[in-house]
């Protein structure tokens, strides 16, 4: 039974809203329940920007996640400071170690540490930090497949943009490489 609550987090510009799109997207094509509930405000002026993410089998009581997500993905160290104690005990964290340099302080979560900015830099554009990550957390959950994230980058894109697929490809493929290393 799928029932994956992610908080994905960063700073304005980092993609960690449309990273939670995608996800929501994917889930929704694939028949499951989902919910996106993003953080707009003071955060989106350079602060911490974040999305409560669900996706699931079942229909969802809330979209409001709080201290029971499964899942943290953060792209910078406010948002690891603000989220990890949002996570459930056995949680995981998804962490771009490219822009933190600290270490989780909990021991009953999971930490993966991703260089997401330095990957997407090797593929060809910084751009795609965020679907590197995304990647990643994939590779880890399973919870939606990865060709349903790019039929849902396709229609976001649309025809105009269809040439940006394959280096969003290559970054959900390095993510995922990624993490199978730890």
């Amino acid at each position: 039974m799928i029932n994956e609550r992610v908080i994905c987090a960063g700073f304005g510009g980092q993609g960690v809203m449309s990273m939670g799109q995608l996800l929501s997207y994917a889930g929704m094509i694939e028949g499951k329940h989902v919910s996106w509930l993003p953080s707009y405000g003071p955060e989106m002026r350079g602060g911490t920007a974040n999305c409560n993410v669900t996706v699931s089998d079942t229909p969802i009581g809330s979209p409001i996640i709080t201290h029971d997500a499964t899942a943290a993905i953060v792209m910078n160290l406010p948002s690891l400071i603000k989220f990890e104690s949002e996570l459930e005990n056995g949680g995981m964290m998804l962490i771009n170690s490219s822009l933190i340099d600290r270490k989780i302080e909990r021991k009953d979560i999971k930490a993966y540490y991703v260089p997401a900015n330095e990957i997407a830099g090797e593929i060809g554009s910084g751009k795609v930090a965020n679907m590197v990550m995304l990647g990643a957390y994939l590779e880890l959950t399973k919870v939606v497949k990865v060709e349903t994230v790019i039929e849902a980058l396709r229609k976001v894109f649309g025809p105009s943009k269809e040439h940006l697929i394959p280096l969003n490809e290559k970054a959900l493929q390095r993510g995922a490489e990624a993490v199978k290393e730890q």
